[in-house]
């Protein structure tokens, strides 16, 4: 039983992953495909192959998944709460993905991971959520749209006096930097966090006694992503790129440069599990801003907020309600 539930853990934590970059997809290539830097699909490509590569990039932030969130009981009981968070997770993205809401992968996992563990009446690491999620996810937003809206407007002014049409196609040329920060920002961030679950069910089954991440692990939940990535998600690209605000290639590179700004600080110096998705859409918000806050559909930005609260019930409820079904049937 406990080898099979490993096993089925590590598929369901690797499914989760591929529906995180068909989920996210959009946070690293939308505002290049609006703004016309890049194509569909060289994007998807760009976006796939930095995805992998910042998977690379450090384990911290699995840590903080795998450790600070909360403490699973031992055995059976453990990983079947880690198994119901993922597929109460899996179930928020996909969700969400049909109705084309730019929600964060991130947030369901946690809320999974939190709702089952209340259900299972385990430990949950309320002081770690505090700290490393609930401040994080209302400060990264916060610091997205105020440093979009302010290196668009520093390039609106280091260039009042250049030639649109150049402008607007140097602009197209940084945007393809831009946009490949933003996807190793991704891949940095979100891969980090399916790490961090699988090590949590490995060290819940006695497998290793610490909570660092097998070269296996990486790997593999790296390939994971950059396939899901691949694959797409043009409903959230179509919300991010085109339905929030207008963008033009300075607005989309101020966006972007923005929000990998953010992806990065947090993984190195918080080692804090944020949402990609809530940072670019709160920089796209600020560079669009820039010009008048009129010509922000504020309608749509309102519905994507919404779905942001309720997220951690969202994926949390169904994890709770599977953890107290799958429990009553299986032998503990």
């Amino acid at each position: 039983m406990e080898l099979t539930l490993v096993v089925l853990i590590i598929i369901v934590g690797l499914t989760f992953d591929f529906t995180n970059g068909f989920h996210d997809a959009a946070n690293a290539i939308a505002t290049s495909i609006s703004t016309r830097a890049l194509t569909p699909r060289v994007a998807l490509v760009m976006a796939a192959v930095m995805n992998f590569c910042g998977a690379f990039l450090g384990t911290e932030v699995a840590q903080t998944v795998g450790s600070g969130i909360i403490g699973a009981p031992e055995a059976t009981s453990g990983l079947l709460l880690v198994l119901c968070a993922l597929i109460g997770a899996i179930g928020w993205n996909v969700f969400t993905w049909w109705r084309g809401l730019p929600t964060s992968s991130s947030h369901a996992l946690i809320g999974g991971l939190v709702g089952a563990a209340l259900a299972a009446s385990a430990t949950v690491h309320w002081s770690g959520i505090l700290d490393k999620v609930i401040l994080p996810m209302l400060l990264s937003p916060l610091v997205g749209v105020v440093l979009g809206y302010l290196l668009h407007t520093g390039i609106l002014w280091a260039f009042r006096r250049s030639a649109p049409r150049r402008t607007t196609r140097r602009f197209r040329m940084a945007q393809t930097v831009s946009a490949a920060a933003m996807g190793l920002g991704h891949g940095l961030q979100d891969a980090q966090k399916t790490m961090g679950v699988i090590v949590l069910a490995l060290v819940t089954a006695g497998w290793q006694d610490d909570f660092s991440v097998p070269v296996w692990v990486i790997a593999a939940v790296a390939a994971a992503m950059a396939a899901g990535t691949y694959s797409g998600g043009r409903r959230i690209i179509t919300t991010l790129g085109r339905r929030i605000v207008h963008l033009d290639p300075p607005r989309g590179f101020a966006a972007e440069t923005a929000a990998a700004a953010v992806l990065y600080t947090t993984a190195f110096l918080v080692k804090a599990p944020i949402s990609t998705t809530q940072t670019i859409t709160a920089a796209i918000l600020g560079s669009g801003a820039t010009r008048r806050f009129s010509d922000v559909r504020w309608q749509v930005a309102r519905s994507i907020g919404t779905a942001w609260l309720l997220t951690f019930p969202g994926a949390g409820v169904p994890a709770a309600a599977l953890y107290l079904f799958l429990h009553a049937v299986t032998p503990v």
